[in-house]
């Protein structure tokens, strides 16, 4: 004998919708936060001194060097000559010994420029070298 409301069946279901929120927003926040960082190395500041210096450990961040169309090279965004960029890297070698190095040239761009860059960065002894570029849409 079938019980008084038997058929009717509940299920049970997880509401996702909070799960796909918090997602959503740790999305965000990262990627904000990743701008944030990529802007801080682009401004020219003077950093106060101290007496009490101590050695820099860990991992340096890559330094860029772009190349533009014209041929000039800038380190971040500030433009110099290779003599310039040669004593640039030459410091961030002997301040860390695994000093990477991220070339980007303009699609349209000459290539000797980066060929001297390159030249550069082999003068100097840096041996992590990467040639940036943008992944085409249609995967060609």
């Amino acid at each position: 004998m079938p019980l008084k409301g038997a058929d009717r069946t509940e299920e049970s279901a997880i509401n996702l919708t909070p799960m796909i929120d918090i997602v959503f927003l740790l999305i965000i926040f990262f990627l904000v936060g990743a701008r944030f960082t990529e802007q801080e190395r682009q401004y020219d500041i003077q950093l106060p001194s101290s007496s009490e210096i101590q050695p820099l450990t860990g991992t340096p961040d890559a330094l860029v060097i772009n190349v533009r169309q014209n041929g000039t090279i800038l380190l971040g965004i500030k433009p110099m000559s290779l003599d310039e960029l040669e004593t640039e890297l030459r410091d961030a070698k002997e301040n860390f010994e695994d000093q990477a190095v991220v070339v980007r040239g303009e699609g349209q761009g000459l290539y000797q420029p980066i060929v001297n860059v390159l030249g550069v960065c082999h003068r100097t002894q840096i041996t992590k070298i990467s040639l940036a570029y943008k992944l085409d849409e249609g995967g060609n």
